[in-house]
């Protein structure tokens, strides 16, 4: 069983989604994201993968006061990342009701990711988010040197146990996932559950990524524009494979 994850993307307090994660590529689809979570929930979704964009780009969280409305309207477990550099960072938002806070630019630092990972043990996600193999940070503006699989390694080694892998030239595009890469990063690091996110566009994309051994799949623009719907993805993530 894979769990499907629905995106919210939050951007100034508006639920929307970038292509690629460029911040010029906007499209809103909702002016109000508590009642998009609430639909979700309504359709089925195990759990919500919220992001604050404002915060990813800013370094900081922006949009605390929109996720405790939705941690407060919903029963579902809330994922947040966007901004969050600090066990301060994630205190604050597991207080507004986060069950897992997911840090992405911050894991760079080994010291921080390894106290992190001993202070928060399974609340603790890292979002790896990689372009062309390598590392992406600060809301995806900046490229790094690093590959995303050695980084991965470095993580399990250091404690973390989740990991949120998104291939951002897949991201918003509707052209499928990038199951290499996905399958890649699940058996370079078994010890660790993997999340994938990008591109997730058909119920064939939820079978191969669940096949692959992914822990779970973020659908974000599939759903928004109807072209996957959350209960087909949801039936394919929890069919029982033959034998």
């Amino acid at each position: 069983m894979m769990e499907v994850i629905p995106a919210i993307d939050l951007r100034g307090g508006r639920c929307v989604r970038l292509l690629q994660g460029d911040y010029d590529r906007e499209t809103v689809f909702s002016d109000d994201p508590v009642e998009m979570a609430r639909h979700w929930e309504e359709q089925g979704a195990p759990r919500l993968h919220v992001v604050d964009l404002d915060g990813a780009r800013e370094g900081q969280p922006r949009n605390l006061s929109v996720v405790a409305d939705i941690c407060e309207a919903v029963g579902i477990p809330v994922q947040l990342g966007g901004g969050i550099r600090d066990e301060l960072g994630a205190r604050r938002a597991l207080d507004l009701g986060v069950q897992r806070v997911i840090i992405g630019t911050a894991a760079l630092n080994h010291a921080v990711a390894q106290a992190l990972a001993s202070e928060l043990g399974e609340s603790l996600v890292v979002g790896i988010d990689a372009k062309d193999g390598m590392v992406a940070v600060r809301g995806w503006l900046e490229a790094t040197h690093t590959k995303a699989v050695n980084l991965a390694r470095e993580l399990v080694g250091l404690g973390v146990r989740w990991i949120v892998f998104t291939d951002i030239e897949s991201d918003g595009m509707l052209k499928g996932a990038n199951i290499a890469a996905m399958q890649e990063m699940i058996e370079r690091v078994p010890e660790a559950h993997v999340i994938a996110s990008g591109g997730v566009t058909t119920v064939a994309d939820v079978r191969r990524l669940k096949e692959a051994g992914a822990a779970g799949a973020i659908i974000g623009m599939a759903l928004y524009t109807g072209t996957l719907s959350l209960r087909e993805a949801l039936e394919e993530g929890s069919a029982v494979e033959e034998s």
